[in-house]
């Protein structure tokens, strides 16, 4: 048998957001990417997408770009939306794992996940005792496989979750105030990797979390399978390639720059691309976008810190640009219909697995028959304004019965 890897690449499903501009692959990251692409069937966007956040982290605080009186540092948050095992998100997070882990040894250490509570959080981030210097400021990554675990801990009332990770995203001081265990983060530093189903995500994302500001500091993904390889791929794509060791060099190198400015060009083009980002947009999808300046100078800044640049530079801006525009392509897909009420996102993905439809008394036993009729009712008229369900009519022996069934696109869900 021939030696060559049997490689299929594998199309969009329909209305699934176009691949994003080649600029994203830019510099070093492009490279890297480039690098692993072929040795995985996981969406190239998603490897990309993960390895700046992871980037980002690894930098820690001692390089930041300012806008006013803000300094942002190179910590993003970042989720993958895709179908939950076809997407390959373990996959793409793998291969950029054990490239952290070459570019800076011990960068697994900086790993945690199982993100509940904000006094957790803020144990994790805690200031070592008697630190000083860049080992008062150590980095966070939480890698969430299941990031709908985290938007339900978020969703409840009595939750500090919340608002931790937005001061944690800001990089405001962190505090944790009890009688036997206090501690404090006097500059976290705090980046953010989850993975997540469209069903999921539309699930559990209300109004409430939009409106408080926590989601708008997320870039969504949307991820798929991009290939099959039958024979797998190298699992060590980048051996011998010593690209590892070069990032982990300008990494390292980051965090002495301090402030990290535009060049006078770079600078020309930031102008005219804020216009656009401050730019409002309509709806759910427009509450989850309304922070598009500060990802862009954000994601700008970490392109430029991959490249070992002390300034950002044209390139790195057209490649934060457009990485934001398929993040915004992304939200608009999962969210252009989305209701903002978890019932009715809950009766809608049970909708689209029963492409029979399920009639009133079915949806009622599917959520336990603890949900008031009033509610479910509700519910359904939602789905229903939002054109996302649709009732028929089904003769029966008896009396006719009423089923509910979905018109929205699987695909919009499925992956």
């Amino acid at each position: 048998m021939s030696a060559h890897v049997l490689d299929y690449e594998l199309g969009a499903p329909p209305g699934w957001p176009s691949a994003p501009d080649d600029a994203v692959y830019q510099g070093m990251a492009g490279a890297l990417v480039g690098a692993i692409a072929p040795h995985t069937e996981a969406d190239p966007v998603a490897v990309l997408a993960q390895l700046l956040a992871a980037a980002g982290a690894l930098t820690r605080r001692g390089a930041y770009a300012v806008v006013e009186a803000t300094r942002h540092h190179p910590n993003e948050f970042v989720v993958l939306v895709g179908d939950s095992a076809k997407a390959r998100k373990g996959s793409s997070w793998d291969h950029v794992a054990r490239l952290m882990d070459r570019a800076s040894p011990g960068f697994s250490l900086r790993c945690a996940t199982g993100l509940s509570s904000g006094e957790g959080l803020i144990w994790a981030l805690r200031d070592p005792d008697g630190a000083t210097g860049a080992s008062a400021d150590p980095p966070l990554l939480v890698v969430e496989p299941e990031f709908a675990s985290v938007l339900k801990a978020a969703g409840r009332d009595v939750s500090s979750l919340s608002p931790v990770l937005r001061s944690a995203w800001d990089g405001r001081p962190l505090a944790l105030l009890t009688r036997n265990a206090p501690a404090r983060a006097a500059a976290p530093h705090l980046s953010v990797v989850g993975h997540i189903t469209a069903h999921e995500l539309r699930h559990h994302v209300s109004g409430l979390e939009v409106a408080n500001g926590l989601l708008n500091r997320f870039c969504f993904v949307a991820c798929r399978r991009a290939r099959l390889l039958p024979d797998g791929g190298d699992p060590d794509p980048l051996k011998g390639t010593y690209m590892a060791e070069r990032l982990g060099a300008h990494l390292r190198a980051a965090g002495q720059l301090g402030h990290v400015r535009f060049t006078t060009a770079a600078r020309v083009a930031w102008w005219d691309a804020y216009v656009h980002l401050s730019e409002p947009r309509a709806g759910m999808a427009g509450g989850l976008l309304a922070r598009a300046e500060a990802h862009v100078l954000r994601l700008s800044l970490i392109y430029a810190l991959v490249d070992g640049a002390a300034s950002i530079g044209v390139e790195h801006l057209r490649a934060a640009l457009a990485l934001w525009e398929y993040c915004a392509d992304a939200v608009e897909f999962f969210f252009s219909d989305a209701t903002g009420d978890p019932l009715a996102e809950a009766i809608s993905a049970a909708l689209c697995h029963a492409p029979q439809g399920m009639t009133r008394t079915e949806i009622r036993d599917l959520l336990g028959r603890n949900r008031p009729a009033a509610a479910i009712d509700e519910a359904l008229a939602v789905l229903a304004a939002a054109g996302r369900a649709r009732t028929e009519r089904v003769e029966t022996a008896g009396r006719p019965a009423q089923r509910w069934v979905t018109t929205s696109l699987p695909a919009a869900g499925a992956h």
